[in-house]
Parts: structure tokens; sequence; C-alpha cells
């Protein structure tokens, strides 16, 4: 694999005042390079110069705006001189519920920020990172290969994100650059103990559908050195909890079997029962 100097790079990072996106910035600045952060939070440009006054910038921005996200690429160019990395981590998962019972507006924002925001993000950055030789990584979740039942919009924008960075990394390919694809279980930041900590009935579910030995948490900075690495080595994949990988290349086998199982499993259609019922339906 083809060693990549972070010192004086230039990275963009969605979703960047977050527990992964903060964590992130500072492992790259550890390294030497420079970022730009970009969220939805007012004082983004605050919470930026609190990182680093002379090497990190904040933008506020909505990645389902591509126009907001153009001109944080072009300030980020006239405040230090290019772009070499794109980090696409700007994510929600949503309320856990049954596909029948998740109102359609709840449906269309998760598939937007998760999907049309992480297109947003590369397109924005993509001749920078071209001219560059640059990488795009994208933040993806086990989820891509999980059964998504309870989370059904979530998982199919991971499984999305997956297909976006397979075929960008051919795409980038005959221009130098690269893409990396992260799969992440569970990381100890807020969108986790808000859309799972905190709802007992996804707690049951996520229990019932993955084995305990696969549910290990990473802290932030765990993930956020494990992505710094997967760009210093170009690395087109990166799994954590690395146990995670074997499921991902057995996928096609093991897959379907654990569907069978979870459709006939009792406690599972118990579980739903809770999620069908919720409001909005």
């Amino acid at each position: 694999m083809t060693a990549y100097e972070l010192a004086d790079k230039v990275v963009l990072i969605t979703g960047g005042t977050g527990g992964l996106g903060s964590a992130t910035a500072r492992a790259l600045l550890s390294r030497g390079a420079r970022v730009g952060i970009v969220d939805l939070r007012p004082d983004t440009p605050e919470i930026a110069a609190r990182i680093s006054s002379s090497n990190v910038v904040g933008f506020t921005a909505d990645v389902c705006d591509r126009n907001t996200l153009d001109d944080a690429v072009a300030h980020l160019c006239e405040r230090f001189g290019r772009v070499d990395i794109a980090i696409a981590n700007a994510g929600i998962m949503g309320q856990g519920s049954t596909l029948r019972a998740t109102p359609a507006p709840a449906i269309d924002k998760v598939l937007a920020v998760n999907i049309n925001g992480v297109v947003n993000t590369v397109n924005a950055a993509m001749e920078q990172i071209i001219a560059n030789q640059g990488q795009v990584v994208l933040i993806s979740s086990v989820f891509a290969f999980l059964n998504g039942v309870g989370a059904i919009p979530y998982a199919m924008s991971k499984a999305a994100v997956e297909q976006l960075g397979r075929g960008l990394r051919v795409e980038l390919a005959p221009h130098g650059a690269s893409a990396t694809t992260a799969y992440f279980s569970l990381i100890q930041t807020d969108m986790i103990r808000n859309g799972v900590d905190a709802d007992p009935a996804i707690t049951e579910m996520l229990a019932r559908t993955s084995p305990r030995p696969l549910l290990k948490r990473l802290q932030p900075d765990q993930a956020a050195e494990a992505v710094v690495q997967a760009i210093e080595h170009r690395s087109p994949r990166l799994i954590r909890p690395a146990r995670w990988a074997p499921l991902s290349v057995l996928r096609g086998v093991i897959n379907p079997v654990i569907d069978g199982r979870l459709a006939r499993d009792r406690v599972v259609h118990a579980i739903l029962g809770k999620l069908d019922g919720r409001s909005g339906r």
C-alpha cells in the first residue's frame, strides 16, 4: 500500500463538531494536517478555533445544500490553498421504527443527509481531490451488510454509501486519487446515545440481531485513529471493530441464513410490535 504523508495536507470534514468528526480533526492535526470542519451548528467557527486557532477553520453549512458546501470548499482553499482529502462524516440515524410506522418526511431526511449529503460533499471537493491526487473517505457502517430491521432507512443509506465508495475507488484511480470506505459498529457518540441507548426497543433489537461479541463499543478517538491510519495507507476499506470483517466477507452466504432466522424469531416479532405501534404512522 502507498504511504501517504499527512503533514501540510488540507482536510475537509463534514459533521466536524460531533464526536467522530472532532476526534478525527485532532488526530489529523497531530500528523501536521490542516483541517476545515463543516457542520450545521451556528457556532462551528468558534468550535474550530478552540481546536486550533491557526490550523483549523470552521464553516456552518448543510450537507443537503450543495451551494453551501461549494462555498466551504472555496473558503478552505482561500485559507489553506487547497483541499487534499474530503471526509464525508455527517450522518443521522432517526428514530427506530418499522418502515410502516415511519413518517415519509423522516425517511426522506435520513436519505437526504446520509446519501445526498455524502454525494454533495464528494462532488464539492472532487476537482480539488483530483488536482491534488488526494483521497475521499466515506463513513459507512456495518449496517451496510447487517439486517437493518427497525432502522431500514439508515441501513439503506449506509449500503448506498458502500456502493458510492466502491465506484469512486475505480473512477478516481486514473487520476492518481483514491477512496476509502469506513465501516464502524457502535461508536460512543451522541447519535448512538440518543438513537440506541435511549431506546430500549432498539437496544433489544440490536442485541437480538447481532452476537454480543460484535457489539463492542469504540471510543471516538479510537475510530478517528483508525480513519487516519487508513488515509495514511490509502486503504480501500476499514472495518472496526475488526471482528466484523468475517461477516462482511461471508455476507452472501451468512445473510440469507440470518434473515431467515430473524423472520421466524418470535422475540423479534414482539419487538417489531412495539416499533410498529410508534406514533407517526
